[in-house]
């Protein structure tokens, strides 16, 4: 105790000694308990005196920092001097010694040299005699050995230390890494610190924090001798800003130890370390691109700068000036420096706190100079980079249980929206699905605005699918497909195709079992998919061509005028809109709320035709059902759109429904015969127990199976069926025999398409008044717009629909091109093995030509564009089309049944048999009235911005801004936009069994087969007819039934369609799916000749005698041998009294009443002749 008190007497003469000084450096402590503290004072009695208990402990400490002797700390005397010359001397010390060692060095080599010389001299006139003594090794040899050894040795732990310091080695990283760590570390402990005086009596085996320091330090400094070592240069590395950092940090902590004392002093340049920071960040891999090194990089040198000078002014104003005797210092705080700086830096000044100090206030008037010109540069730079950084640049956080697709290639608010309303429509069951969209261009202020309101299920980031970091980005290995949208509006159609298919590659090649959905424009690059290895249809891979479908839904619609906006609308998601007013808007819009879906039919249907089905599908279920996937006995799966009796619902058939919402379709699963057959209203038709026990039973083989669904799943890629294939067994008859020629090539090596050994396009050319003299009815007229540098929009895809197998040759429409000879130049090369095709040079826009080709007289005028108008109003960009269009319209006719019956007088044009069946009165080409007004011709537009479909009909009363579908030229089948096709994206994703059904529909029978085989020749192969061959003439087409005469008129005058229905489902096997309708039927004398669509109209739907019913007919075989067949519109014109062509071998009478007494034996009859 004695001890303890005179150590507390001590610790207050000490603090008497220092009342002179200033303030902020420490006192003596109180007396007392004799106790020390953390940062007090330490009396020279309480180390002379200490218990002598304390012995052991101080042993041990010695042991770790061996000393000689304890200095005992002073409070009252300042020592600050030396541990900065600790600092100096360590750094001119070791300069001078470099700078010395370099000087002898360099005099030793200008000694050597000289020495050289006169060795080598001595050695040029002894080498004989060395020679002659047998010397095999000299002195001078031994001499070099013994020094390559020396410099071996030196250049290997020079070496060593280069490794171990190299941040390209994972030593070196992790080297590097914790020498900044301790660094940061060393830097907090400073600021620790800077809470006690500048300079202060520390214990060192009490004080923690001097503890830790001086382990970093000891680490630094073999660390800086690591580096000494492996420096090339050492006087370079001397002057280093690391090495200057080491020198007056170093040395100052073991002064410290040894003087029982701590000295603030200059450890705040631990804070320049900060300037690797960048480079750390780089050597984890954290740091990849330019942007952000660069960012780092400013902040970094701008933050270490800052706390560096706020350290230096925290130290002379707390300290003073020496010549003042410390005098003039001020208490200030670190973080008070930090804040003088940064008011100095940013010249605002606001005078609270400011230097007093004549070394602060010198060093300030630099630091504004150089802070001034690093603020005014770097900060600016700094918010540049920020606000340029992506704000789309984060990574996809996949969400458990729920699939996501990537959506890629043009990716605009027209694309995006068209998309996500159709992809995210109600009427789809419940789409567990993200959509993750990626583009390389962040989106403007209205695209973004339409993710914002679809945040749940959709995501935007910034990158490119050429890539590999991106498509890492957004999990492309896991995402359930990959969508590519095309710019259908480009001015390069290949260019765009080339860019998509660069994308596929990059994506299959990033992950090559990823499903990958891409639209192209050009069919011609379609060939190049095939080129990429793991490009696979089967697996699920689709390509939606534009241009072929654009131009299939045009050719079909030259056989069944509507067709095109009947096919639209069904795989087209639109909400129903309800109109009271009985116009014809009310029951288009009907029609318009129908989308095609897929279903597995329940078990109840097993063993039933296919006719069967359909009828019982249709009255009870009110769904109807076109087409199933059908299974042959190899386990193929082919797709058969309305196949005959011979077909049998097998168990698990997938059958493809026109309905109004997916949750409608399953009733065709739930149905059960034994629970559901009295039911009438089919809303209660819904899972019964019968059911669950069958679902049960049947879990394993049907399970994998139901994962293809309507709303959010799709099917199985490994079962993607084929087209509609006919077992050759399975035809009637033995027309297939009769009809085969060994010596001649009728058809295609595929069977599926007409086909002629190539002509000369001079072959097919007509001139103007050839082709006045020639008499042609019946035919289609294609005005094509395009020139040398148009881009091919491949007619090939046009004519094909038109020559598919499952025509007769004599019901072949007869085609004449109206356009450019140089244009269609580049397109014959793809058609000059189709039969019945015309050129007549010249412009759709010219009276004369077209009255030459008799457009009054045709079937279908269609009006195409190839040329890419590249201008800035979208609104011109139809002109050439809008332009023929009204021209036509305009036109005025003469009687042309005068020149018809004169026909004989005339020439066919090649290929046209005026005798042919197709041109007997009974097909109905000859008309009993003609067309007087080009308003009457039926045409087809072509239309590249939706908006312009305003300018086609003056008599209408759409607003500019209605969509396409709403509008009245789009209703009436008149127009035809690319944009309809945007929907296909999303439907072939959800079902690509619904993809195969449109291109069935669409191309006439175009395979994956047929399109290897094009891409090899880029011309169709001509072949014999076979049995297998001719077996694929045996599918559905499109036609169009009239009901004003013929064997269904009866059910014209206010029939039921649902009469109708099961009528022409029964007797002929006809299905049929909709109604093209007269715009003003409900008046008793009509003015107007269009007629617009209605879609799967209900079962007691009302009929009127002009009415048009949308049906799928089966081949006739015998319809090339006889000449009386079942009337049907031959869509030649929009009258009452229209002609009639061949489908079926059954007469008609023209006397209704006589129809109706002999109606049911007649029925009967031909029910007999049908089935059997």
């Amino acid at each position: 105790m004695a001890n303890g008190s005179g150590g507390g007497g001590g610790g207050g003469g000490g603090g008497g000694g220092s009342s002179g000084s200033s303030s902020y450096y420490s006192g003596g402590g109180g007396g007392g308990s004799g106790g020390i503290k953390m940062n007090s004072p330490i009396s020279a009695s309480s180390n002379l005196n200490a218990d002598s208990s304390s012995a052991p402990a101080k042993a041990i400490n010695a042991v770790i920092i061996p000393m000689t002797m304890e200095v005992p700390c002073d409070s009252g005397q300042r020592m600050w001097w030396a541990f900065l010359a600790s600092s100096m001397v360590t750094f001119f010390g070791g300069l001078f010694i470099i700078l010395l060692w370099r000087t002898l060095k360099y005099l030793w080599t200008v000694c050597c040299h000289c020495g050289g010389k006169e060795k080598e001299v001595q050695k040029i006139t002894s080498n004989g005699e060395t020679q002659a003594d047998g010397d095999l090794k000299p002195t001078d040899e031994k001499e070099e050995v013994v020094a390559a050894a020396e410099v071996g040795w030196m250049t290997s732990v020079k070496d060593w230390a280069g490794v171990m310091i190299s941040a390209q080695t994972l030593t070196g990283r992790v080297l590097v890494v914790l020498v900044f760590a301790l660094s940061i570390g060393a830097l907090v402990i400073y600021f620790i610190d800077s809470s006690n005086p500048i300079e202060s009596c520390q214990n060192f085996y009490k004080d923690f924090t001097l503890q830790i320091d001086m382990a970093f330090n000891v680490f630094f400094l073999l660390y800086f001798g690591l580096r000494f070592i492996a420096a090339n240069d050492k006087l370079w590395f001397w002057l280093e800003v690391n090495s200057v950092v080491d020198f007056f940090t170093v040395p100052p902590v073991f002064v410290s130890v040894y003087l029982n004392r701590s000295w603030l002093g200059l450890r705040f340049l631990r804070a320049l370390r900060l300037i690797q920071f960048s480079e750390i960040l780089q050597f984890l891999n954290i740091l990849k691109t330019s942007n952000s090194i660069k960012l780092v990089n400013l902040c970094s040198i701008f933050i270490s700068t800052w706390l560096t000078a706020a350290g230096f002014i925290h130290l002379v104003e707390n300290s003073g000036d020496p010549w003042e005797n410390f005098q003039n210092n001020q208490a200030l705080t670190y973080w008070e420096c930090v804040y003088l700086l940064m008011v100095t830096m940013s010249t605002v000044g606001y005078g609270d706190v400011y230097a007093k100090t004549t070394l602060g206030r010198l060093f300030m008037v630099f630091f504004i100079l150089g802070g001034l010109a690093m603020f005014a540069s770097y900060v600016p730079e700094i918010i540049e980079l920020i606000g340029n950084r992506k704000k789309y640049g984060g990574s996809y956080s996949a969400v458990s249980g729920r699939k996501h697709i990537v959506v890629c290639g043009h990716i605009t608010l027209e694309s995006v929206s068209n998309f996500l309303k159709d992809f995210l429509h109600k009427d789809r069951d419940d789409v567990n699905v993200e959509i993750v969209f990626l583009h390389n261009i962040s989106p403007n202020l209205e695209l973004e605005a339409l993710f914002k309101r679809h945040f749940t299920q959709v995501e935007f980031f910034q990158g490119s699918v050429l890539n590999p970091h991106d498509l890492a980005r957004v999990k492309i290995e896991s995402a359930d497909a990959c969508l590519i949208l095309a710019n259908k509006y480009c001015a390069d159609p290949d260019a765009e195709d080339a860019s998509n298919i660069m994308r596929v590659i990059s994506i299959k090649n990033y992950h090559p079992k990823i499903r990958i959905i891409t639209q192209m424009l050009q069919y011609h690059n379609k060939a190049h998919l095939l080129n990429i290895p793991s490009w696979n249809w089967k697996e699920g891979d689709d390509a939606i061509c534009l241009a072929e479908l654009k131009l299939g839904f045009i050719a079909q619609s030259c056989l069944a005028p509507g067709l095109s906006t009947m096919l639209a609308n069904l795989f087209s998601m639109r909400s129903f809109i309800k109109i009271e007013e009985d116009t014809w808007q009310k029951y288009y819009l009907e029609g318009v709320s129908n989308e095609m879906y897929t279903e597995y039919l329940s078990s109840a249907f097993v063993g039933l035709s296919f006719p069967a089905v359909c009828e019982l599908v249709f009255a009870k279920l009110k769904l109807l059902m076109i087409a199933i996937e059908y299974k042959s006995e190899q386990r193929e799966s082919s797709i058969l759109i309305n196949p005959g009796n011979h077909v049998k619902i097998q168990e698990g058939t997938l059958g493809f429904f026109i309905a109004s919402d997916a949750k409608e379709v399953k009733r065709a699963f739930f149905y059960c015969k034994a629970c559901h057959d009295d039911i009438t209203d089919p809303k209660r038709i819904k899972k019964c127990g019968c059911k669950r026990l069958e679902d049960e039973q049947q879990l394993t083989t049907l399970s994998p199976k139901k994962k293809q669904r309507n709303g959010g799943m799709r099917n199985s890629p490994n079962s993607s069926p084929k087209l509609m294939r006919h077992d050759p067994l399975l035809i009637p008859g033995n027309e297939q025999v009769d009809n085969m020629d060994c010596n001649v090539k009728k058809y295609d090596s595929t069977g599926m398409f007409h086909w002629c050994p190539a002509k000369e396009i001079d072959k097919v050319i007509l001139t103007r008044s050839e082709a006045a003299m020639t008499v042609l009815s019946g035919h289609v007229v294609v005005c094509i717009f395009g020139d040398m540098t148009s881009a091919l929009i491949g007619l090939r895809n046009f004519v094909m629909p038109l020559r598919a197998s499952n025509f007769h040759y004599h019901e072949l429409k007869h085609i004449v091109f109206v356009g450019s000879l140089e244009y269609l130049k580049r397109e014959w090369e793809t058609m000059h093995n189709f039969p019945k095709l015309s050129i007549l040079p010249g412009t759709p826009l010219s009276r004369a030509d077209l009255r030459a080709v008799n457009i009054n007289l045709c079937d279908m005028c269609v009006i195409l564009s190839a040329n890419q108008n590249n201008i800035d109003d979208t609104s011109l960009q139809d002109k050439e089309c809008i332009l023929a269009s009204l021209n036509i319209k305009s036109m005025q006719f003469d009687d042309s049944i005068g020149v018809l019956q004169a026909n004989s007088q005339g020439f066919s044009p090649p290929g046209m048999d005026r005798s042919s069946p197709d041109n007997s009165p009974v097909h109905g080409l000859l008309r009993q009235h003609s067309i007087t007004t080009g308003i009457d011709i039926p045409i087809i537009t072509e239309l590249v911005n939706d908006s312009n479909v305003q300018f086609l009909d003056q008599d209408d009363d759409d607003d500019p801004d209605t969509e396409l579908y709403l509008t009245q030229p789009f209703a009436c089948g008149t127009a035809f936009a690319v944009s309809v096709l945007d929907s296909l994206m999303s439907a072939t994703y959800f079902n690509d069994n619904i993809l195969t059904l449109i291109r069935t529909l669409v191309t006439g029978g175009a395979t994956p087969e047929l399109e290897s085989l094009i891409a090899e020749e880029n011309a169709l192969r001509g072949g014999y007819s076979t049995p297998q061959t001719l077996a694929n003439r045996d599918r559905c087409r499109v036609a169009q039934l009239a009901l004003l005469d013929g064997p269904f008129a009866d059910l014209g005058d206010g029939g039921c369609y649902g009469d109708l229905f099961c009528k022409a489902l029964k007797t002929y096997n006809m299905l049929c799916f909709g109604i093209y309708r007269l715009r003003d039927f409900n008046q008793s004398t009509p003015q107007c000749t269009k007629r617009f669509v209605i879609a799967n109209p209900p079962y007691e739907f009302e009929l009127v005698p002009t009415d048009w019913i949308f049906c799928l007919m089966q081949y006739d075989h015998n319809a090339g041998q006889s000449r009386a067949s079942l009337s049907h519109s031959s869509h030649s014109s929009y009258t009452s009294s229209k002609k009639s062509s061949s489908v079926h071998s059954i007469p008609a009478t023209a006397n209704r009443q006589n129809r109706t007494k002999t109606r049911d034996s007649r029925e009967k009859q031909k029910k007999e002749m049908v089935y059997r």
